[in-house]
């Protein structure tokens, strides 16, 4: 189908849509997968301590922290897990020779639920040439979905945070876990 990738941004956006407006609780939110997010302290502190211990030894990581959109055809890509978050486990997944450390991993409901999972790359011209392969599947996930995404370089160090396709550079543990809380509230006050 020429028009594949077209439809499927637009079943994205219409789905946003109607979690954005409220209408996505009933029929058409179960089809279009619409359930509040929520995600504890205890996950966002796990999410960014092992961010910044991988950060220190330039351990290259991409993760996907699943919102509202369903993300099945991402998930049924990668290899299905079902394991609490934890520093130690994100660690141990993007460990250089485990072999799951290659993709991104998804996280939904305080739970990773899958690793080397594949992602569509963005097709913007305007990256910078530092921006590596993680770096462009994290802006085209965000582009196409309402993901968080975290992505650490394996060449800098840099963490960085990337939402609705615009990519932010974290400068500390703080700044990260108000850019996951923030995303968290942000939903929790659309739904009101």
């Amino acid at each position: 189908m020429i028009f594949q990738p077209e439809a499927r941004r637009f079943l994205y956006r219409l789905g946003g849509r109607a979690a954005a407006t409220g209408k996505g609780s009933g029929l058409l939110g179960r089809i279009l997968g619409q359930n509040k997010p929520e995600m504890e302290n205890a996950t966002i502190t796990a999410i960014v301590e092992a961010c910044f211990e991988m950060s220190a030894s330039k351990t290259g990581a991409l993760i996907i922290i699943r919102r509202t959109d369903r993300l099945e055809d991402i998930i049924s890509g990668g290899d299905t897990i079902d394991a609490l978050v934890s520093v130690r486990m994100i660690e141990n997944i993007f460990f250089k020779n485990s072999p799951m450390h290659d993709g991104a991993m998804v996280i939904d409901m305080g739970r990773i639920v899958a690793t080397r999972c594949t992602l569509p790359m963005t097709d913007r011209t305007d990256i910078p040439a530092s921006y590596g392969m993680r770096h462009k599947a994290a802006l085209g996930i965000s582009e196409r979905t309402d993901a968080d995404v975290v992505v650490v370089s394996e060449q800098t160090g840099a963490v960085s945070h990337v939402k609705g396709g615009v990519l932010t550079r974290i400068k500390n543990k703080y700044d990260l876990a108000a850019a996951l809380g923030a995303a968290s509230d942000k939903s929790d006050k659309e739904e009101k």
